[in-house]
């Protein structure tokens, strides 16, 4: 016998199944489901020098200035230096924040623009943003950072997530990133020799053990 209104299929929707996770597990839902994000800067030869943890579903556009605060590389004599002459990015950072931050700063940018932004500029014309020939060559060394997050992800800890806590994840990152340095023997204050910084952002799909209490 026929139903008279079709039955649902399937479970429903976990989305919201367990509530929001604390604060200090850093620990989102997005459309990976249950994910952490690692936005990361290294320097021109794929080092880590700084990176920030925070939930999946975080905006990569809204870390950039906090990840280039925590940059502290220590020099032979001096303060520690964090402002590099340079800083690449991908589409996921152009805001007008952003480059006024860097701007403010005397730190270049090579940041493309959005198809959004360029179609917006077309109608209300504004201070253009440089991105010819010489931009698109400095562009292409922005994978360094992929080859960074690639390079820390050969440890499973990292790749997978499988600390609850964002503590002990951040110092998994750091140990794996210090192993990193080391093996490349050089010491840190040469990471400012390329004078060139590149910002990316990471997901990993968490396999922590997930508490809402």
């Amino acid at each position: 016998m026929a139903q008279p209104f079709p039955a649902s299929q399937g479970d429903l929707s976990n989305y919201k199944k367990f509530g929001d996770e604390p604060a200090d597990h850093a620990i989102g839902r997005s459309r990976g489901g249950l994910t952490t994000k690692s936005h990361l800067v290294c320097d021109g030869k794929g080092r880590a020098l700084a990176f920030i943890l925070t939930p999946g579903q975080a905006a990569d556009t809204s870390m950039l200035t906090a990840t280039l605060s925590e940059i502290r590389v220590p020099g032979a004599r001096g303060r520690p230096r964090s402002r590099p002459e340079r800083v690449l990015a991908d589409k996921g950072y152009p805001s007008k924040a952003n480059r006024a931050w860097l701007r403010e700063r005397g730190i270049a940018a090579t940041i493309p623009e959005r198809d959004d932004q360029i179609a917006h500029r077309r109608k209300r014309r504004g201070r253009p943003i440089d991105f010819g020939d010489q931009q698109r060559a400095r562009y292409r060394g922005r994978n360094v950072v992929e080859r960074c997050f690639n390079k820390l992800k050969q440890w499973r800890g990292i790749a997978m997530r499988s600390d609850k806590l964002a503590r002990n994840y951040h110092a998994g990152l750091c140990l794996a990133a210090t192993l990193h340095w080391l093996s490349s023997g050089v010491v840190a204050h040469s990471a400012i020799g390329s004078a060139r910084f590149v910002v990316g952002a990471g997901s990993v799909t968490s396999r922590a053990c997930v508490s809402t209490s």
